[in-house]
């Protein structure tokens, strides 16, 4: 379908709330109300997230021009846009310690409804936004837009676009919120054409740094529309601090020359705590953004951080293809105390497990946890870095070669050769996880994980982010029992496998996914957009909705790729 305006939603709310005069789209989303010099700019629109039965928190960011003064603001909850029945309202203020970001947490709600919300300076306003409570006991049906990796150089948030206008009652972002990198870093190349050069032009290390880079993303016309429409339970991925981040350091972090890596992720943290609209479970430890929601009974959503508090160091290829590092790397692999979420996050996940009496189990975390393995004999061929034509060539045999001996032992097995029978022996040909800082790259945890979703008879799904790419895949066991499902939403705008593997087509690249991968149920390696979960007590149904380009303003939308888990 042709895309529509993608402002008309917050305009509309703009104009029922009485505020002032809307000369323009641009002026609803930055500040409404009268013109003189006193007006504090709402240049980042509002938001709305962390929803519990009766409360849910607000955010905003409110500054006076050229200047660093405090802005007191109050706040604002109602049942009708015209806020003639305001149900609650308190005070806060908008500081330079906050980066004259807001947040309220605004209680007394009652569960289950719509509200609406502004802030207020003086007889100034901010643009209104939407938000809801989480439903009481009894729910019947939930939907989540489910999104991750908005990167602002690489395109235009047309998906977000999209989210503000679907029928998704709450919105679940899995984090690259923002991307790290400097003017001429990662995705950048069309950025200066579409007006969308990053700012500041260095790569984020300071807070300073990274505060405007967030104000840049928040400023996004399609950002202010989706945050307004709804609120959002957000995670950070690694792109919020430096690219691969683990515990100790980053793959896009060099210590010394670029600070040391506690200042940048102190730096990061905060940021990311000030401008989004999260409750912060722990402000002694700003890493601890683990939490739970319940719809209602329907379904239990258990947010993760996967990146800071527990992960090891992730292993290299090149470590385990390497016969000098090999058996080290493996057996660092394969360790029993190697961990992506740690001990005590793993601990709290089991307990809200076992407690909750949810009908699904829902993990809203960063990367794959399904296992997307391949044979060594095709992955060493998977390197963009050598797109020849022989390497080409020889990369399409390792696949061909590879698919037929697998058609051939489920088939016709007495037919198999010497050749294929290797090819076959993970012995002699290993299978390793093709993106070894998602969950293949610590399969022991992961393997506690599910299990202890198996032993309790939960229903599981998981949402994951990070590739860029869209995937509806098993969650099995090592010894192949399948304990749950798992839908992977495509990036807001982040190019994914088309860009990484540029010389394959797309549907050959899809081809070779599906057929080498075993527990792979769907995949779109090549399109934006976002996914579209909704719960009933009998199924989970994930529906991906794809833009057509992420490098103009002007998209069609195909939502006809679905998958269904009956648990």
């Amino acid at each position: 379908m042709q895309h529509a305006s993608r402002r008309d939603f917050v305009i509309r709310l703009a104009s029922l709330a009485s505020l002032a005069a809307v000369a323009s789209a641009g002026t609803a989303l930055t500040a409404c109300g009268g013109g003189d010099g006193d007006a504090p700019e709402f240049a980042h629109g509002v938001a709305s997230g962390d929803p519990l039965a009766t409360r849910v928190m607000l955010w905003t960011h409110a500054r006076f021009t050229g200047l660093s003064d405090d802005v007191p603001l109050t706040w604002e909850v109602a049942i009708d846009a015209s806020f003639a029945s305001v149900v609650a309202s308190g005070s806060v203020v908008a500081t330079a310690a906050t980066g004259h970001t807001a947040k309220a947490d605004a209680s007394g709600l009652s569960a289950g409804k719509d509200y609406f919300f502004r802030f207020r300076s003086g007889v100034h306003s901010s643009p209104v936004g939407r938000t809801r409570t989480l439903p009481a006991a009894g729910a019947n049906r939930l939907q989540l837009a489910v999104m991750s990796c908005s990167n602002y150089p690489a395109g235009f948030f047309n998906a977000y676009a999209e989210v503000a206008k679907s029928p998704a009652q709450f919105a679940v972002h899995l984090g690259d919120f923002i991307y790290e990198y400097g003017a001429n870093g990662y995705a950048t190349a069309d950025a200066q054409a579409m007006g969308r050069v990053p700012l500041p032009a260095n790569e984020c290390l300071t807070l300073a740094d990274y505060r405007q880079r967030y104000a840049q993303y928040r400023s996004d016309p399609d950002s202010k529309v989706f945050h307004a429409a709804m609120p959002v339970i957000a995670v950070w991925d690694d792109h919020e601090i430096a690219n691969d981040a683990y515990k100790d350091g980053a793959e896009n972090h060099t210590e010394g020359t670029e600070g040391t890596f506690a200042a940048r992720r102190a730096a990061a943290l905060q940021a990311w705590h000030e401008w989004m609209p999260v409750r912060t479970p722990n402000t002694a430890d700003l890493r601890q953004i683990y939490r739970s929601f319940d719809f209602g009974g329907l379904a239990a959503l258990h947010m993760l951080e996967t990146r800071l508090i527990g992960r090891d160091k992730p292993v290299e290829f090149a470590e385990l293809l390497n016969p000098a590092t090999a058996a080290t790397a493996r057996a660092t692999l394969a360790s029993t105390t190697r961990a992506l979420m740690g001990s005590t996050q793993m601990q709290w996940l089991q307990g809200q497990m076992a407690a909750s009496t949810a009908t699904w189990q829902v993990l809203g975390q960063q990367v794959l946890m399904a296992r997307m393995d391949f044979p060594v004999s095709v992955l060493q061929h998977l390197n963009p870095a050598n797109t020849s034509p022989a390497a080409l060539a020889a990369g399409q045999k390792a696949v061909t070669d590879y698919l037929t001996a697998k058609a051939t032992a489920a088939q016709a097995p007495a037919m198999l050769t010497a050749e294929q029978k290797a090819l076959l022996d993970t012995t002699l040909n290993p299978k390793l996880g093709y993106n070894l800082d998602a969950w293949d790259g610590y399969p022991v945890e992961r393997e506690v994980l599910l299990s202890t979703a198996a032993q309790l008879r939960k229903k599981l799904v998981v949402l994951a982010g990070d590739t860029h790419n869209a995937w509806g895949s098993r969650l099995t066991l090592m010894n192949g029992t399948v304990v749950g499902h798992e839908f992977a939403t495509p990036g807001i705008s982040s190019p994914g496998l088309e860009d990484y593997l540029s010389a394959l087509p797309p549907a050959q690249t899809q081809q070779i996914f599906m057929g080498v991968v075993n527990d792979l149920r769907y995949a779109d390696t090549s399109r934006r957009g976002f996914l579209l979960m909704s719960f009933t007590p009998t199924e989970a149904k994930g529906t991906w909705h794809f833009v057509s380009t992420v490098k103009s303003r002007t998209y069609t939308v195909d939502a006809s790729a679905t998958l269904t888990y009956a648990g």
